[in-house]
């Protein structure tokens, strides 16, 4: 592993395809920070709560301390994408079908974007990364099921509990009837909360594919060893900072007010469903998607507060979710094969 970030530069001043393969991820991270970071502050910025500078820099907070909080304490996020997938023996051959893999990470992401619609870039980099495992000889085999098992068991509860902790949260506060200041204070710590967990869940994705790159440089990776610098962190907290603030603006309307129009009350019920699903996920160690749980957590107080849904928008997530796997899977085999040496 790389133990300083000068050490790294100087690996990757030698190596090309390593510092090509730090650059790819860097660009799936700013990627992220563009589609689906913004999901944590979306309700705060479309109530009106916090105007979107502030909720960005906000956000690029929370996710720092997030990456660098979470991982100190259970880096199993990261391990599971450190381990998903197995390219082979051959190193270089591997380095490729891992660039190949985050060009079709990108590719996903950048087209779901310009639709405005929230992937999940989460799903893209098991899905993209895992079809370029396939393309590579052995196929299947490369496969890891178990590291599979926990994203699937983290895709169930992150809609299954979002949607119902949204709801449970909307009617809780209805009968608590917090006051107007309360609730307004209660979403920017809302967002906070939301931000500080993405960071947690999806900064740590992250990081566990940069180590990937890394430990393929070396040949392959080192059994029973897997630690996270800490400029490792900082610098996947501040690209992914960088992003949200570029990009942000399009997700934020998508999710926050096109697909069901909320009161400062029902985002705040939405942040707090969001958040408890992923402290639970994330507690468990489960990879899940910050987009999931906030977008499934929106729904819940939408149908709670029998507030009108756009289905229409609904529907299209739903369908970029339903093709993240098949399509990004395919795109990221397909690209693997172009670049296998």
């Amino acid at each position: 592993m790389v133990s300083s970030f000068g050490d790294f530069l100087a690996r990757a001043a030698g190596d090309p395809i390593l510092a090509l393969t730090a650059l790819l991820v860097l660009a799936v991270v700013l990627v992220n920070g563009w589609t689906d970071a913004p999901n944590a502050i979306a309700t705060a910025v479309a109530t009106g709560v916090l105007p979107f500078r502030r909720a960005a820099v906000l956000a690029a907070v929370c996710n720092l301390l997030g990456v660098a909080g979470m991982t100190a304490y259970n880096a199993t996020v990261a391990e599971t994408l450190y381990t998903i997938a197995d390219f082979g023996g051959d190193g270089r051959a591997a380095l490729s079908a891992l660039c190949a893999a985050l060009c079709a990470i990108v590719a996903w992401a950048a087209l779901a974007w310009r639709f405005g619609i929230p992937t999940s870039e989460s799903h893209a980099l098991v899905a993209g990364v895992t079809g370029a495992a396939l393309a590579m000889p052995g196929g299947w085999a490369n496969v890891q099921g178990a590291a599979w098992g926990r994203v699937l068991l983290g895709l169930g509860l992150s809609v299954t509990l979002g949607y119902w902790a949204g709801g449970f949260c909307h009617r809780l506060l209805v009968r608590l009837r917090p006051g107007a200041g309360l609730l307004r204070r209660g979403q920017v710590a809302g967002a906070a909360a939301m931000a500080f967990l993405h960071g947690a869940q999806d900064g740590q994705k992250f990081l566990g594919v940069f180590l990937l790159g890394c430990a393929l440089t070396d040949g392959g990776r080192a059994e029973g060893v897997f630690s996270i610098p800490g400029w490792l962190m900082l610098l996947c907290a501040g690209v992914m900072a960088l992003g949200t603030g570029i990009g942000g603006r399009r997700i934020i309307n998508t999710v926050g007010r096109d697909m069901v129009s909320l009161s400062p009350g029902e985002g705040f019920a939405a942040d707090l469903g969001g958040a408890a699903c992923l402290l639970f996920c994330t507690l468990a160690g489960l990879p899940v998607s910050t987009t999931h749980a906030k977008t499934a957590a929106i729904l819940g107080v939408g149908a709670a507060s029998g507030g009108p849904v756009n289905r229409g928008v609904a529907g299209g997530i739903a369908l970029t979710w339903l093709l993240t796997f098949p399509g990004c899977g395919a795109l990221g085999f397909l690209l693997a094969r172009l670049f296998h040496p």
